[in-house]
């Protein structure tokens, strides 16, 4: 994508398209003027506006991705948003596989599916991460460890697809108003500001984007933070592909 990644003219996919953050997110990129924004559910999924194509796509299920990534020719930004949230106390090795299964292989399948798309445009990926990526929740470990997972994904992606033209950022956010975190008796995050602060971070250009009131916080001083020297410094070294 030229122009610093605007989102004019641009074509969207967008994970777990129906609720929460993914449909503030399908919203944004139209008030934006998308070109095009692909809505991708589990389950059925209608939209007003005529730019939005309805997608089916089951992160999990190999056989939607691909056929996914047939139908869609053209792709400019993808959004890996859909994601699994379930509390537990690590008792239950399926509940983390559960987690893992949709918060780390999801983005890892589709990226890697959609990512000829991404290359021709030179485009960018952007997955809706956590601040628990960073600090596991106490009552959602598996949740936690799934996207500290992705999140590593993230800053792997980001220096392999760089040789691509493909930009990679991370989504931090705290606690936002949605139904995955409705039990949890914390403030939270509009979906909608949310949506606006990570389209307004991928314009930026930033690595890793926090979009709300509580990860602001962390943003302080991150670009020049120990986590950001170590990945500085990492990219530096050899890699399977040099």
């Amino acid at each position: 994508m030229s122009t610093a990644h605007s989102i004019v003219g641009r074509t969207v996919l967008v994970t777990g398209a129906n609720r929460g953050i993914g449909r503030a997110l399908v919203d944004e990129a139209l008030r934006r003027d998308a070109q095009r924004v692909y809505a991708a559910t589990r389950r059925p999924f209608a939209h007003p506006d005529g730019r939005v194509a309805p997608l089916l796509l089951d992160v999990t299920d190999p056989a939607q991705i691909e056929a996914a990534a047939v139908r869609v020719e053209r792709l400019d930004i993808l959004v890996n948003n859909a994601g699994l949230a379930i509390f537990d106390t690590l008792g239950d090795r399926e509940v983390l596989e559960r987690h893992l299964a949709v918060n780390f292989f999801g983005p890892y399948e589709v990226t890697q599916a959609f990512t000829p798309h991404l290359a021709r445009s030179r485009g960018a990926v952007v997955n809706v991460l956590s601040l628990a990526a960073l600090a596991s929740v106490p009552v959602m470990p598996g949740y936690s460890a799934s996207k500290a997972a992705a999140f590593s994904l993230t800053q792997a992606l980001r220096l392999q697809l760089a040789e691509r033209g493909v930009r990679v950022h991370g989504v931090l956010a705290g606690p936002v108003d949605t139904d995955m975190s409705q039990d949890l008796p914390i403030p939270k995050a509009a979906p909608a500001a949310v949506a606006q602060a990570v389209f307004d971070g991928v314009v930026a250009g930033d690595d890793e984007i926090f979009p709300d009131p509580l990860s602001a916080a962390v943003a302080e001083g991150w670009s020049t933070g120990v986590v950001k020297v170590l990945e500085r410094e990492n990219a530096a070294l050899p890699t399977a592909s040099r």
